[in-house]
């Protein structure tokens, strides 16, 4: 039986075990994954037992510390310097990716050249989010507490980037302007505290569709609110089904039809509303 696991710490609750097994299913493979739970500085000491897998995932605190054991890098992941799938061959070399992105990407939709984009917040995932929309040529407007970690990220962008096309642009508050797309990339509205909103009602009227990081709840008032003024909004669920399944396609080079992937994004969905509507 193939085996495969998440690291991090602390780890807590996590839906990857009920996304990968469903995803074996659907696959038809024999195979297992569990939650690996490493202290502060013992990662070194577990590389050796990862080594023995078909595959792992990473979470934080380790999407950078597991760098230096890595034989190699793909591109995403070497992008961002940030590490959530590794891949280990028959000898035992590990090899990062970043899947991330590819979830997103699937998520979010078409980001076309040109188009207005706002992004709340670009500290960890946020920062991915605004490199693809970038890189795609859209025209960026950040909004983010952190100003200086903003402008340094709207400094870079165009730097590593020069022939992306795109435009960036830090703002302290959002815009009284139209988007077509709105995203959200901070933890507001977020389980326990879905009573939170990123952004008021007047913002959301003037974008086309929504996209929200967040997967608990299922639909944030964020999605809510954007969904009652007759908006298109995704939430964060489709892009942790998507990144685990293009990780499955480098684990074990199988694919997934796409409504295969949508029945599973309603299942997950479902599952963390019935886990956190018991608590």
């Amino acid at each position: 039986m193939r085996q495969f696991t998440l690291i991090g710490h602390p780890l807590g609750h996590s839906m990857s075990p009920f996304i990968h097994e469903r995803l074996f299913r659907l696959a038809g493979m024999d195979a297992a994954y569990s939650l690996t739970d490493i202290p502060p500085e013992g990662l070194a000491d577990a590389v050796p037992g990862l080594r023995t897998l078909r595959g792992f995932n990473v979470t934080i605190p380790y999407k950078t510390d597991i760098l230096p054991f890595l034989a190699g890098m793909d591109e995403g992941a070497a992008r961002y310097g940030s590490v959530n799938t590794v891949s280990v061959t028959e000898d035992g070399q590990l090899f990062g990716h970043n899947t991330d992105c590819a979830g997103f990407l699937h998520s979010v939709g078409e980001i076309p050249a040109g188009s207005r984009v706002l992004l709340i917040g670009c500290g960890g995932v946020g920062r991915m989010m605004a490199t693809e929309v970038y890189l795609h040529g859209a025209a960026l407007t950040i909004v983010e507490r952190d100003h200086a970690r903003a402008e340094a990220l709207a400094a870079e962008l165009p730097e590593r980037f020069p022939e992306a096309g795109g435009t960036v642009r830090v703002c302290d508050t959002a815009p009284d302007e139209p988007f077509a797309l709105l995203m959200n990339a901070t933890p507001v509205g977020m389980y326990p505290k879905g009573d939170a909103c990123p952004v008021g009602e007047d913002v959301i009227a003037r974008c086309d569709r929504v996209f929200d990081v967040i997967y608990n709840p299922t639909e944030t008032l964020l999605m809510r609110r954007a969904r009652a003024l007759g908006k298109p909004a995704v939430g964060g669920a489709a892009m942790l089904v998507w990144q685990a399944a293009v990780a499955e396609q480098i684990w074990n080079g199988v694919t997934f039809r796409e409504e295969d992937i949508e029945a599973l994004i309603r299942e997950m969905e479902a599952e963390v509303d019935r886990q956190f509507q018991e608590k």
